[in-house]
Order: C-alpha cells, then sequence, then structure tokens
C-alpha cells in the first residue's frame, strides 16, 4: 500500500511535466531570466503554480468524495478549452512584447559594490533612462497561482479522482492525492529552475539567444493551446 501511495508522488512529479502546464509556467518565467535572483523567482512561480493546482485537485477530490459532486463533461472540456485559449493569448503577448521591447544590456552596480551585466527593457518606463535604475520584485506570483488554479480544473483531475476513488478507504484515496499534490508542485518547481537557468545565462551573456529561447517559448505556446482547442472541437476540414 505504501508503494501505491509512493507511486501518487511520482506520478505528481510527471504530471508536472505535461505539454501545456510546461508551456504556461514557461511563458511566466521567459523574462524571468533578466532579473537578478532568477533561480529564486522562478522555483517561486513553479511552487506557487504547483499550489493553485493542488488546490484545485483536492477540493474536486474532497468535494467528490464526501458528496459525490464532479464536473460533467461539458464544463470539463470548456474548461479545456480555456487552458488551450489561455496558453495562446500567454505566447502571443510574449511575442508582441519581444517585438514592442528596446532591450539592451548595462552593467549594474548595486550599493554594496556587487555588479553585474543588466538585460534591460524600456518599457513602462517614462523619462530619461537611468542605468542604476533596478528592481527587485518579491510579490506573490498571482499568475502562476491562477493559472494552477486554472490547471487543475482540466481534465487531470477527473484521472486523479478516478485513481482515488480506486481505494476502498476514502482516507487512503485522499491520501494519494495529497502525496500527488506534492509531487506536482515539487516537479514544477524543478523545471522551472531548470528552465530558468539558460534563460538567465542568456540574459546576461548572449542577448540574441536570450530573445530565440523566449520566441520559442512563445511559439511553442501557442502551438500547443491551438492543437489544445482544435483537439477538444475537432480539427478544420
Amino acid at each position: 500500500m505504501l508503494a501505491v501511495l509512493a507511486l501518487g508522488f511520482v506520478i505528481g512529479l510527471q504530471h508536472a511535466l505535461e505539454a501545456d502546464h510546461i508551456a504556461a509556467v514557461s511563458n511566466l518565467l521567459a523574462r524571468a531570466g533578466e532579473r537578478r535572483g532568477a533561480l529564486r523567482g522562478a522555483m517561486r512561480h513553479g511552487l506557487f503554480w504547483g499550489i493553485g493546482h493542488s488546490c484545485t485537485l483536492l477540493a474536486m477530490v474532497g468535494a467528490f468524495l464526501a458528496f459525490g459532486l464532479a464536473i460533467g463533461e461539458t464544463a470539463g472540456q470548456a474548461i479545456e478549452a480555456l487552458v488551450g485559449a489561455l496558453l495562446v493569448f500567454l505566447g502571443a503577448r510574449l511575442l508582441y512584447g519581444i517585438l514592442r521591447d528596446r532591450v539592451h544590456l548595462h552593467i549594474h552596480r548595486h550599493r554594496d559594490g556587487t555588479r553585474h551585466l543588466h538585460l534591460h527593457s524600456h518599457r513602462e518606463e517614462r523619462g530619461r533612462h537611468d542605468p542604476e535604475r533596478h528592481e527587485h520584485d518579491h510579490r506573490v506570483p498571482v499568475k502562476s497561482l491562477l493559472i494552477g488554479l486554472l490547471h487543475g480544473l482540466a481534465g487531470s483531475a477527473a484521472l486523479v479522482l478516478l485513481a482515488a476513488n480506486s481505494f476502498e478507504n476514502p482516507v487512503l484515496g485522499f491520501a494519494y492525492v495529497v502525496l500527488f499534490a506534492l509531487g506536482s508542485i515539487c516537479g514544477m518547481a524543478l523545471f522551472s529552475a531548470a528552465i530558468v537557468l539558460p534563460l538567465a545565462w542568456s540574459a546576461r551573456s548572449l542577448t540574441w539567444v536570450n530573445h530565440l529561447l523566449q520566441g520559442t517559448i512563445a511559439i511553442a505556446s501557442v502551438a500547443i493551446g491551438l492543437h489544445h482547442i482544435l483537439t477538444i472541437y475537432g480539427w478544420p476540414g
């Protein structure tokens, strides 16, 4: 029994790496490599995506085990299509940002004397450019949390629910879901750290490589989103 529960954690790790999950979080991280502390910030994005995803899963499984409530097929398809539309939007927005922003490298010096190369954008900057202006973002990544909540509502919830319902003891079923959720949180946090490393390196060393990586993420996101929608509602022709 312990082996089966442990399998839930491993499947959760793998589940975090599904194409639509990767596309969504990669979009959120595409500009993260431009900031100092990118690794911490990326893991925070992945962590909050996993928390949002897990909250939805646990709520849905709890509602089913306690009250027999579940999302219908039509509503489930609509949510899946919404996930696809979100991926298209995120990818298109990233492409637009790449084309719009005036990006350059400069050396930034902190008050403690630490110096590093900083890929700077003039987006949303008014007035004369100040090369010493440099902010660190420590806010809760609400976008990652909301996207995780939405992903938790999509089709994967039904599969987890099916696995949880296969246990004769509801407590064990819920424990399986908890371990699955922890696995997805860990999986996305680790993936976020892995994806931001080349972005951060290229942002400080090779601007054109950074733009190429961001463009690839954006195009892949649009393609996966369109495939998601067309798979649900049918291909033309």
